[in-house]
């Protein structure tokens, strides 16, 4: 099986009629668990895929790659990216978390913080969350909103229509200068939300995981879910679409994910530099003078 042909069913491009409910978190694409093995092995020739890949965006230093990935709690983004990106050379990419903005963020636009951590040519840029949050936490908290010291006419009903066209013309902005932007949320439902609290609470080597809040959040599961589905409705676009990935079962999420990785650098018919006669010249005359010594 090739898990790239299942990848359009993920793949969001025009939002306009997504609905949430139209996707299941458990889903596996008709693949049951005796399927884990094979899916191992598709994983890790994903990630071997991916190495070389990197290597030759490196090599040709004319593209990079931002991905950003969103969830819910426990919804598994940081064991994805540890998983997916475990074969490439770290010097070629930049992981990213935003957590709560600082005094210092909150005086500046909402892009602000972000924007010093967008890719170099060459490098793969990973946000473990990203400005997107000024549309979902802040939406569902709407004390949050309060603290960013915005000039109340500003506060209207249409804000977070406005930041949705902000946040799409900065992400045509980057794709036309060479940033290619893929999005992935990591769908994951309530109950296997609470499995997983619970394993970190039982678990001593996952104590540390937890965190109260994290509880305290779900009571606004509703008002999250409503939250997603708007922002994939207004943001998914051909040049920067979100894949909607099941994240219940972590073989099937970290496997999407790698072959989504992996065939957007496909997509850009990537190839190491040629070198012209000159170079060839110098390279065979250093050749010569090595073997000379």
């Amino acid at each position: 099986m090739k898990i790239e042909k299942i990848l359009k069913h993920y793949r969001i491009e025009a939002g306009k009629h997504f609905r949430l409910k139209d996707h299941d978190p458990a889903d596996t694409a008709g693949l049951n668990s005796e399927f884990k093995p094979q899916a191992r092995d598709l994983l890790t020739k994903g990630v071997e895929q991916l190495a070389g890949l990197q290597d030759m965006l490196a090599a040709q230093d004319r593209w990079a790659l931002l991905l950003i990935f969103q969830a819910m709690d426990a919804a598994g983004k940081d064991s994805t990216i540890k998983h997916v990106m475990s074969g490439v050379n770290p010097q070629g990419v930049q992981v990213t978390s935003f957590k709560a903005p600082s005094p210092e963020e909150q005086d500046h636009d909402f892009l602000w913080r972000t924007a010093k951590h967008f890719p170099e040519r060459g490098d793969i840029g990973i946000f473990n969350r990203s400005y997107y949050e000024e549309a979902l936490v802040v939406r569902v908290h709407p004390e949050l909103l309060a603290k960013e010291k915005l000039p109340s006419k500003l506060v209207t009903k249409a804000i977070w229509r406005d930041r949705f066209e902000d946040i799409n013309a900065v992400e045509r902005y980057l794709t036309r200068n060479g940033i290619v932007v893929v999005k992935f949320f990591l769908h994951v439902s309530k109950k296997e939300q609470k499995r997983r609290f619970l394993e970190r609470l039982e678990r001593p080597d996952k104590n540390w995981k937890f965190s109260t809040a994290d509880v305290k959040e779900r009571a606004f599961w509703n008002a999250y879910q409503d939250a997603y589905e708007d922002m994939i409705r207004h943001t998914a676009k051909e040049h920067a679409p979100w894949y909607v990935v099941p994240a219940d079962n972590k073989w099937f999420t970290r496997l999407v994910v790698a072959a989504a990785i992996v065939d957007t650098l496909k997509s850009l018919k990537l190839t190491y530099p040629k070198i012209d006669a000159a170079q060839r010249a110098e390279l065979e005359a250093a050749r010569k003078q090595l073997l000379a010594e």
